[in-house]
């Protein structure tokens, strides 16, 4: 029963954190699936549907755990996920130590099994299990995946043994559910969603037992509801703007405040790798570069560098919320970053790839940017494209704006649509759409 109401109640609310943000959750999986990672070409393509996919899997597995349905398939189903989840935060958390901790020397062969590079793993800081709702460190998530695989493991060995519940043991299995996840999504993430969409959905399956007749269909019958309201959620979450944003961009957050550093804090430290060879012996060494300067190797006509690594992390320290903000002109590279935290009215067309723009509603972003520009707003689109693409898509839509660049993960992580609009007032996020519901300016700012 610890199980069942543990397992089941985490993973309604794991699945509705990543049913609000399925944009999101399919950016993590893209990190993972790249060729310089796990190289699962396969998946390509493909990782906004299996984003989703997983998502309402993981609320339709907590629900069928607590109901005591189809319970074979349900723990089949729990244990492979379990697996998958584990391997994926396991990979991340053993190579994270590797390259964290240099020194035991074995990071060149565990890159060349892993497939990924030094330089690389700052993409997997956190594994995206949470999504932005509550950051765990590889090794919290792989610890956490590892106890929930324990708890998976006992359902599954005792998965003959469970029958489909009566209406006593709903209420019982039911009422604790809830309890725990309260405690979860009210307690540890401030958000009272999943509260609501577990009552609904309780009060569903229940209506289903009482009422349905007695078919081998019912358990099938209660499988298709949860799915109806998890998919829906799902669906208006990636068609509009995630319910809940757990940001540091939200509206609401300074952005200014978000990349500052805490007195007493400092920022972490990174550095290179240089292999060096003595030209005069044809030795050959390894140096970080604080040893090269601090050692003034540099000033030894003999030594030459000849192979510089990839980025590391030389000392850890405060990684504020906000640290890669920044915004530039595709001219001639000046920084408009502090130009635009510091005006008044502010309206960004946000699209961080040009190319996967949605093209049916550019005509609604135009005729808001031309309304609020009328408005006294200043107008700028914001994107990773070079300067050629910029030109050519503003001549193509007619866009009068001019456009910044700045980095794409950034520009993900701001708005959950391509393109998005976002609305700045110093600095300060007050007011955020997806391009499915741009309509007019008043609308915006109300």
């Amino acid at each position: 029963m610890i199980s069942r109401l543990l397992v089941g109640a985490l993973f309604i609310v794991s699945g509705l954190i990543k049913a609000n943000d399925p944009l999101g959750f399919s950016y993590k999986l893209e990190e993972y699936f790249a060729q310089d990672v796990l190289n699962w070409s396969w998946f390509r393509g493909g990782e906004v549907a299996l984003a989703s996919i997983v998502a309402v899997a993981e609320i339709i597995l907590g629900f069928a755990v607590l109901a005591g349905e189809k319970f074979k398939v349900s723990a089949w189903s729990l244990l492979l996920l379990m697996v998958f989840f584990t391997f994926l935060t396991g990979y991340t958390a053993i190579g994270n130590w590797f390259f964290d901790n240099p020194e035991s020397g074995v990071t060149g062969a565990f890159e060349s099994m892993l497939g990924f590079k030094a330089g690389d793993i700052h993409y997997f800081k956190d594994c995206g299990c949470f999504g932005d709702a509550l950051q765990l460190t590889p090794f919290e998530s792989f610890m956490k995946d590892l106890v929930l695989l324990i708890f998976t493991v006992v359902i599954f060995v005792n998965r003959s043994s469970v029958k489909s519940n009566s209406f006593e043991q709903d209420i019982i299995y039911y009422a604790a559910a809830l309890v725990l996840i309260l405690i979860f999504s009210l307690g540890v993430l401030g958000w009272f969603l999943p509260v609501v969409f577990a009552v609904i959905t309780f009060a569903v399956l229940i209506a289903l037992r009482r009422f349905m007749p007695q078919t081998t269909y019912k358990g099938w019958g209660m499988a298709v509801a949860v799915t109806l309201l998890s998919g829906i959620f799902t669906y208006i979450c990636y068609a509009h703007l995630p319910i809940k944003d757990f940001r540091a961009y939200a509206v609401g957050k300074n952005i200014e405040e978000g990349m500052k550093i805490p007195e007493g804090e400092s920022a972490p430290k990174y550095g290179y790798i240089y292999t060096i060879q003595n030209n005069a012996t044809g030795e050959t060494m390894e140096v970080s570069s604080d040893d090269y300067l601090a050692q003034d190797l540099w000033k030894n006509e003999d030594l030459e560098i000849i192979e510089t690594s990839d980025q590391i992390l030389i000392e850890k320290g405060y990684v504020p919320p906000i640290h890669d903000f920044v915004l530039e002109s595709p001219d001639d590279g000046s920084d408009y970053t502090s130009y635009i935290l510091g005006a008044e009215k502010v309206l960004l067309i946000i699209q961080y790839d040009i190319s996967k723009s949605a093209s049916g509603n550019l005509k609604n972003v135009k005729t808001l940017t031309d309304e609020a520009a009328q408005n006294g707003y200043e107008v700028f689109g914001l994107t990773a494209a070079s300067a050629e693409e910029i030109d050519e898509f503003r001549h193509q839509h007619q866009f009068a704006f001019p456009y910044l660049q700045a980095d794409a993960t950034m520009l993900k992580t701001v708005v959950r649509s391509n393109p998005g609009i976002v609305v700045l007032n110093n600095g300060t996020v007050v007011a955020k759409q997806h391009h499915n519901d741009v309509t007019n300016l008043k609308d915006l700012e109300q």
